[in-house]
């Protein structure tokens, strides 16, 4: 069965592109950025935009097997101010009502390195309020053989085994243990790819590794539909003046808050893999 994907914050769609790629199947977007929901429309022109995040009434959309996002980074990024929760950027808790109110068989996360050491902890402990297990890992675009590192850190969400498919702990209870989750974050976070390595090693799975676990190396794992393992060129062969690439502040801006697909593929798969056994 083809797993269905409602994708939150889609920017210009790299975590929909990967998706996609690994077998699923789109059936909504959320987007605000013009330039980004031009790029979105040219390429899902069957897919509805449901815009601004804050302002969607969940009771009327289609639930999906996996909602996937990756929420504003800003409160978080070590290369901004972090405002954590006060910054008005912060969205996490949108993306979460998001998930409360349509009960997802997964819910798929990304975000900078950083998140780890800030406000990461209350994403779990939110997850776990409601009945969902979660592992995460840090995957650098190296992984898949790219020449920059890029590291971000992917979350898996998933309905514990206690509750059930989309099921909720009574009353909402939860066993969570912080000083255990923060010792975890703090290894998994230096524990990361090799960029210098040819063979580029597997980084450490976190959580309960039932989806990251499946897997011994990324750039030798055989379950995308694309060779992960081959490195990507460092410039194109053409010249370096841009003059007449239209959009180019948008083009630039909209990769850099992408997500790589090729590493949204490999996240995917795994979670293919996982929803049939």
């Amino acid at each position: 069965m083809t797993l269905t994907v409602g994708s939150l914050f889609s920017g210009i769609g790299g975590f929909d592109l990967g998706l996609e790629r690994a077998g699923m199947k789109i059936i909504w977007q959320s987007e605000i950025d013009p330039f980004a929901c031009k790029v979105l429309k040219k390429h899902w022109p069957d897919v509805p935009n449901l815009g601004d995040i804050n302002k969607i009434d969940w009771t009327n959309i289609e639930r999906p097997d996996v909602i996937c996002g990756g929420y504003p980074c800003q409160p978080f990024s070590t290369a901004g101010k972090r405002g954590g929760a006060t910054d008005p950027r912060h969205l996490w808790p949108a993306m979460f009502n998001a998930i409360c109110l349509l009960r997802p068989r997964y819910a798929l996360m990304e975000n900078v390195r950083g998140h780890l050491s800030m406000g990461f902890g209350d994403v779990l402990a939110d997850l776990a309020s409601v009945g969902f297990d979660a592992e995460w890992q840090v995957i650098p675009a190296a992984s898949v053989g790219a020449p920059h590192k890029r590291d971000r850190v992917f979350i898996v969400a998933y309905a514990s085994s206690k509750c059930g498919n989309g099921g909720q702990r009574p009353n909402g209870s939860t066993k969570f243990d912080k000083k255990r989750l923060q010792q975890q974050i703090r290894t998994g976070s230096t524990n990361v790819a090799d960029t210098k390595s040819s063979t580029g090693r597997n980084t450490q799975p976190y959580g309960l590794q039932k989806v990251f676990g499946q897997t011994a190396e990324f750039r030798k794992s055989g379950s995308t539909s694309r060779t992960i393992g081959d490195w990507w060129q460092i410039e194109p062969d053409v010249g370096r003046v841009a003059n007449g690439v239209s959009n180019r502040v948008d083009r630039l801006r909209g990769l850099g808050n992408a997500i790589v697909p090729q590493v949204a593929e490999l996240v995917g798969a795994l979670v293919v893999e996982h929803s049939q056994n």
